[in-house]
């Protein structure tokens, strides 16, 4: 009976490592297909053809920073492309929920998907996601990784970049906007038609309050900014 189970288990195993490299090999294949298509320099002359008003990092306020990587991937400076905790963590709850809940994305990789493959949650683009996202951290720095990715992600209201948003959304230039303005913007393209203003403006609230709180949290604010924030909203 025990050689049977010990048999058993060698055989899940080696099922599941089968399974594990058929996705790996798939991921793989296609991300070869979409970097051979088009190089990431190619990828990047392409993008600030097409951005109208392409913004730098440097034209960002320092807040927005701040507030996108609180609420979006805390560890962005520190990472190379993936952020191993957060699809941990993103692994636990989409076994526990039975779907693609969670993601685990770095910015990196969004900027890897939105540039290059599709917004459906598969297996096979989630890893061909991570090699490109690895691609992308080694041709590129993260201050120009972080323009690529809001200067290519959709604000909603038809807003395609922080340019675009800033503009339509408070009638500024990214530089100018202040913190309210931020942290409101800076919650949006997690789901730009629920998150937009325009469309529901408690739900956008809401997702600020969010956005507040973790900046609260990794101590990019104090908590008499957050506070002022949030009387104001």
């Amino acid at each position: 009976m025990k050689k049977f189970f010990r048999i058993l288990i060698i055989l899940i195993i080696l099922t599941v490592i089968s399974i594990v490299g058929f996705f790996v090999y798939q991921g793989y294949s296609l991300y070869k297909e979409a970097i051979n298509e088009m190089s990431i320099e190619a990828k990047i002359e392409e993008i600030k053809g097409d951005v109208s008003e392409y913004i730098e990092f440097e034209q960002l306020p320092k807040d927005y920073v701040n507030a996108v990587i609180a609420v979006e991937d805390r560890r962005f400076f520190s990472h190379n492309g993936v952020d191993a905790i957060s699809i941990i963590r993103a692994i636990i709850t989409d076994i526990r929920t039975m779907k693609l809940a969670e993601g685990g994305s770095t910015i990196t990789q969004q900027l890897a998907k939105n540039v290059y493959f599709t917004q459906r949650k598969e297996f096979t683009r989630k890893i061909a996601e991570i090699f490109m996202a690895f691609e992308f951290e080694k041709e590129c720095s993260k201050e120009e990784i972080f323009e690529l990715y809001v200067n290519t992600i959709y604000f909603g209201d038809g807003y395609y970049c922080i340019y675009d948003a800033s503009n339509g959304y408070f009638d500024k230039m990214p530089n100018e906007m202040n913190l309210y303005e931020c942290t409101l913007l800076a919650g949006i393209p997690n789901a730009p038609s629920v998150y937009s203003p325009n469309v529901n403006p408690e739900l956008s609230k809401q997702r600020q309050a969010q956005v507040l709180n973790k900046m609260l949290k990794y101590e990019f604010i104090t908590e008499e900014e957050a506070n002022k924030i949030l009387n104001e909203m």
